[in-house]
């Protein structure tokens, strides 16, 4: 069994691998890991339209408390953000062709989970394949716009000039990229194609559909109920759900205790279980969060789908080397931005000033 995390040291200078005792049984792990990838099409119906007919009980129960009380009405945007949340992790599956059987089904899940998510298909699911190629690894790492799994090295640090430094700096100040940042990502960003090929036609016109449908919706229920409560509704709704999805995204790959690596050392069991984290939530955030927390199985086969993940965890005890973090673990993860190469480890900011 791979080391819940395997100590680093130096020799001649150069870092050990943190992979290199992490190869051994990567074929019969991915094998049996391939038996938890076979989705049940009704339990997979019966999640998505839970948790579809709860979002649209709780939107219509804080809509209708809006009449009573802006404080009530505000309270069961809650709720109604944790299923937002539910409802974006079951669009992620279908997107990882997980949720159904039929690649069609997936298709028509997925951009039906749209409409409520904010987040066009076919356009996310196209972008989030780059992460699933390139994750914690140095050598294949994109142009920098993604924040959240994605991070410079140290000595790349040192080299900015002071103003660049600076901004980078600020832009992963925990309240910038953890509160300011993601309800603009879901409000603005999505709202066009952008870092979009103009090849990918189906995933532009995704952009364009989903935001034809999300304006059809707040205008119908707007000429119903008024568009200031539609505004104060689905935007604080929105506003949560934001910061929590995109909180999970983050610490899935940065955190303490996480291995990046250069190319040639890169391989998929490793980065799997030493490059992802496990998140363990209360039972309560864990079904809101459809046990996404378990993400170092869902980067080691993205097939299984979420009802699957803990069962997964559960029946292979090799599935228990990555690190796991709890709430406050997670919570404090944010602060890990930099990569150090010569120590092997993610380190914050101070880290670096200190040194």
């Amino acid at each position: 069994m791979l080391a819940v995390r395997v100590a680093s040291g130096l020799q001649g200078g150069t870092a050990v691998s943190p992979y290199s005792d992490a190869r051994p049984d990567q074929a019969s792990l991915i094998s049996a890991l391939a038996n938890y990838a076979q989705p049940n099409d009704r339990a997979s119906g019966l999640q998505l339209a839970g948790a579809i007919v709860l979002f649209v009980g709780c939107w219509a129960a804080a809509y209708l408390a809006l009449r009573v009380s802006l404080l009530l009405g505000l309270a069961l945007t809650l709720p109604a953000a944790g299923l937002m949340i539910r409802i974006f992790v079951l669009q992620h599956d279908c997107g990882h062709g997980a949720l159904f059987r039929s690649a069609r089904a997936n298709a028509v899940a997925g951009t039906l989970c749209s409409v409520f998510t904010f987040t066009p298909f076919a356009h996310w699911r196209r972008q989030h394949a780059r992460h699933h190629g390139s994750w914690n690894n140095l050598d294949r790492r994109r142009s920098g716009l993604d924040i959240y799994s994605d991070c410079r090295t140290v000595r790349e640090y040192r080299q900015l000039s002071p103003m660049r430094r600076l901004a980078y700096r600020l832009m992963r100040h925990p309240i910038v990229a953890h509160l300011i940042i993601p309800p603009m990502i879901f409000l603005l960003l999505y709202r066009t194609p952008f870092d979009t090929p103009k090849g990918w036609r189906r995933e532009r016109r995704s952009v364009h559909v989903t935001n034809l449908a999300i304006l059809a919706q707040a205008v119908c229920i707007g000429g119903l109920l008024g568009f200031g409560s539609v505004a104060i509704i689905e935007l604080t709704t929105l506003l949560m759900a934001s910061i929590g999805g995109v909180w999970l995204f983050a610490l899935q790959h940065k955190f303490e205790g996480v291995n990046w690596v250069r190319q040639p050392e890169w391989n998929l069991t490793a980065a799997s279980l030493t490059g992802a984290s496990c998140l363990r939530l209360p039972a309560v955030l864990q079904w809101f969060t459809g046990n996404i927390g378990f993400h170092h199985i869902h980067h080691l086969n993205p097939r299984v789908p979420n009802y699957r993940l803990q069962e997964a965890y559960e029946a292979l005890p090799r599935l228990r080397a990555a690190t796991t973090l709890g709430l406050l673990g997670g919570l404090r993860a944010v602060r890990y931005v930099l990569w150090d190469e010569t120590q092997a480890k993610l380190v914050r900011f101070r880290d670096v000033a200190a040194a």
